[in-house]
């Protein structure tokens, strides 16, 4: 049995910052990510998504961080298929863009080019690997990503393209999760021991996927997207601003620690990501599986600020 890691999805969402879940003497970024540590062992960095990180960010995350804290981080757009707007690439690399065209894609690009940005991505995150607390890129594919061979096979391309980084995959293409696909998917992904990300999210819509339990790899992850009735509104705050009642976490609490049986190491990670909820959530989540017999909970690290 592996222990599991409860965190959330970014430490400085505007509206985190806005709530007061922070006292008002931490105020830099390097404050603010020593506070969090100090409270959770785990955390998912989101901006890799919307932009490439920086080698020197990455180095500052592992120094300002304890041991034993983890960092997964979501793929960069491009790599998953989303649109890309011209101006998160490299300056170097960006191509003209052609008249009218607001994004990019893979296919708009250069073999050349799409290698040089896995490259980069993969290099700016290994001094948070080298110093062991890297855990896996997210893999969020689009809900225009369906089951099928082709993507199978770019699936493992990006395993193979992130080493030494692991990588996990979540689908929003609702064929992966079907009934009668199931069992494919997870049989795919348990022959290249590549993790499946459970997920909790809103039912009923083209890109839903149901909250299946299920261990690929000895690495598990679940995420927490809330319930909201709002899903495919344009807002963001509306889409993930969700508080779990403490009964919807108790739903989960067993599920988690079932994977925990199956694993090294389970990731747990709340993307309601407004004002103080996915931190709220994650505490009563942890004092819940705290209770579990048998379940190991890793303890926050020990506080890096003197807040604790």
């Amino acid at each position: 049995m592996g222990e599991v890691l409860v965190g959330t999805a970014s430490w400085t969402d505007r509206t985190l910052l806005e709530s007061g879940w922070y006292p008002p003497e931490v105020r830099t970024p390097e404050e603010r990510l020593r506070y969090y540590a100090g409270r959770f062992p785990l955390v998912e960095v989101d901006s890799t998504y919307y932009a490439m990180p920086a080698e020197e960010t990455a180095r500052l995350w592992a120094e300002r961080t304890p041991a034993r804290f983890t960092f997964d981080a979501k793929a960069f757009s491009l790599l998953t298929g989303h649109p890309t707007r011209p101006g998160a690439l490299p300056k170097d690399l960006r191509p003209a863009a052609p008249p009218g065209k607001k994004n990019l894609y893979v296919k708009d690009l250069d073999p050349g080019i799409v290698q040089q940005v896995w490259e980069r991505f993969v290099s700016a995150l290994l001094p948070v690997w080298e110093v062991g607390k890297f855990g896996a890129v997210l893999f969020q594919f689009p809900r225009w990503f369906p089951i099928g061979k082709r993507n199978k096979l770019y699936i493992l391309e990006c395993k193979r393209r992130a080493e030494p980084l692991r990588i996990s995959v979540e689908f929003r293409n609702r064929t992966w999760m079907s009934e009668e696909n199931q069992e494919e998917t997870l049989d795919f992904l348990r022959s290249y021991a590549i993790p499946y990300v459970c997920v909790d999210m809103p039912q009923g819509h083209p890109c839903s996927i149901p909250p299946v339990v299920a261990a690929t790899a000895d690495l598990e992850i679940v995420r927490f997207h809330g319930r909201s009735d709002r899903w495919t509104g344009r807002d963001v705050y509306e889409r993930f601003g969700y508080r779990y009642s403490r009964e919807e976490l108790e739903e989960w609490a067993p599920k988690v620690c079932e994977l925990a049986r199956e694993t090294s190491s389970t990731h747990v990670l709340m993307n309601n990501c407004y004002r103080d909820y996915a931190q709220t959530n994650a505490r009563q989540l942890i004092d819940l599986l705290e209770t579990m017999p048998a379940c190991p909970v890793r303890p926050p690290p020990a506080a890096a600020d003197g807040h604790a």
